[in-house]
């Protein structure tokens, strides 16, 4: 699937000028399927899997203690 994507861009790319709406069209969901591809990327998935840290470890708020309530 990948190969006539790059295959069409290549011959594309050596014609300079104008392009068509289409082709245009055909690139731009190429990049998108490319991006989608890496984002779906078992070594992105780390990042997005992030545990929470514990609240406990916030600093308590002592307003009240410096307000005299």
């Amino acid at each position: 699937m990948t190969e006539p994507n790059q295959n069409e861009k290549e011959t594309t790319e050596q014609k300079p000028g104008k392009i068509s709406l289409q082709e245009a069209m055909k690139r731009k969901l190429a990049e998108k399927k490319q991006a989608q591809a890496q984002a779906n990327n078992p070594l992105n998935q780390k990042a997005k899997n992030q545990t929470m840290k514990s609240q406990l470890t916030k600093k308590p708020n002592n307003q009240r203690r410096r307000m005299g309530v």
